[in-house]
């Protein structure tokens, strides 16, 4: 076994100290077992107005997707989780086409416990029906970015990728045709960074159509932290789609920090 010098066995009393000397020496870390906690990411799937079906697989999909990437997930419907203390623990909450105001998803500790998360700079994405969620409480809006209005039936539709320098988009064609539950938003916040817009051309998108500037998934900083929407997701087979899981893994790097 290597033999290190005195000050080392000083210094392990003080993990903060140990790390700088060994970097300052130029001893490999890793040979030593210590390593960089792998991040947390928490999926909050509850519904109090229409339930997804996907959502199942849209759990067990983000669970496959953490154990490819380095990274730990928890799942869960009880918004009791969220409190200040225990969301610590995590780097990114993903809301999976959480449905409902927020009067019957949270307690107003539980919402306070939300804000505070996202001002210490934690992490938020949104997946499809989260954008069909919290429509009595505007904070919650302006993190996810938008809110949902109507959707016309099911079909193939065209999507233009409009930033292909981003984690979750690079991978993306520039146009990429999929058939999806497609939403227009009766409200959208006026600082996002647009990733992807649908071609209305392409499908019928019905009475609420929005037109050529109608975007589908976006980022910004929001109130101290990160936010990510994909609009994608509504169906089962999105959660096997390698497209779409490569999107929906670049959202949740940007949400826990890696650009």
């Amino acid at each position: 076994m290597a033999s290190y010098p005195k000050v080392v066995k000083k210094l392990i009393l003080s993990p903060g100290l140990l790390v700088f000397w060994l970097l300052f020496t130029g001893i490999n870390i890793a040979a030593l077992g210590i390593t960089k906690p792998r991040p947390k990411v928490l999926v909050f799937s509850k519904t109090m107005g229409f339930h997804h079906s996907s959502i199942a697989a849209g759990n067990l999909a983000i669970l496959k997707l953490s154990s490819e990437n380095n990274f730990d997930v928890d799942t869960t419907t009880d918004a009791s989780k969220f409190t200040i203390e225990n969301l610590k623990h995590y780097a990114a909450i993903v809301f999976l086409s959480t449905t409902g105001l927020s009067s019957q998803l949270f307690t107003d500790q539980e919402r306070l416990a939300l804000t505070q998360y996202i001002k210490q700079g934690g992490g938020y994405v949104g997946i499809h029906a989260a954008a069909d969620c919290c429509s009595d409480w505007q904070w919650y809006g302006n993190l996810c970015g938008a809110y949902f209005k109507a959707h016309p039936a099911q079909q193939l539709a065209t999507l233009n990728i409009v930033d292909s320098t981003h984690v979750s988009t690079k991978h993306l064609p520039h146009q990429w045709t999929r058939k999806d539950e497609w939403y227009n938003y009766k409200w959208m916040a006026p600082d996002l960074h647009v990733l992807i817009k649908i071609d209305e051309k392409s499908y019928d998108a019905g009475p609420a159509a929005m037109g050529a500037d109608h975007p589908m998934a976006w980022y910004h900083n929001y109130d101290g932290g990160r936010a990510f929407y994909t609009e994608l997701g509504h169906t089962d087979e999105s959660y096997s789609d390698p497209l779409y899981l490569q999107h929906l893994l670049g959202g949740i790097k940007y949400a826990v920090g890696k650009r």
